[in-house]
């Protein structure tokens, strides 16, 4: 299976909302931190307005965040928004289907337990999950500037 860019980004947008705390942060931000379009963030950002995954705040001085603390939010919760459809084969697919075993085959339901795992790992893992394992990402996405780590000073004897 393969997420799309859409889900990519739309984890990416959540983890900067997270590491940059209770600030709004702004979609021209977000873009210039991921090197991607804002029209493409801000395709986005609707459908994860709609699930109530983010918040925005309209004007001058808005911008998006967190509705809830980011360890609330799973990345199964994100997939499920912005990913139109887990067909693995086409007899997960609605409609007709020209396979004479459809109803009594192996592989769908092989492909029906590794899609459930893939769920239940996604459950296990939320947007503060991502952030805190990465302990500069402040630093890597632009929202502080941290000092890079200074190389021991050693005394002359």
């Amino acid at each position: 299976m393969r997420l799309t860019k859409q889900t990519n980004y739309a984890v990416r947008m959540l983890m900067y909302c997270a590491a940059n705390g209770e600030k709004l942060s702004r979609i021209p931000e977000i873009a210039r931190a991921y090197g991607v379009s804002e029209l493409f963030l801000f395709k986005i950002l609707q459908p994860l307005t709609r699930a109530g995954l983010v918040e925005t705040v309209r004007g001058r001085n808005g911008g998006v965040r967190l509705p809830r603390p980011a360890s609330a939010i799973t990345l199964f919760d994100v997939v499920k928004v912005t990913e139109d459809s887990f067909a693995m084969a086409e007899c997960f697919e609605a409609g007709e289907i020209d396979c004479p075993l459809v109803d009594s085959c192996g592989l769908n339901t092989a492909l029906r337990k590794a899609l459930n795992a893939f769920f239940e790992v996604l459950q296990g893992y939320t947007i503060d999950d991502l952030v805190k394992a990465r302990p500069q990402i402040n630093f890597l996405l632009g929202l502080e500037e941290t000092k890079r780590p200074q190389a021991p000073q050693t005394t002359a004897a």
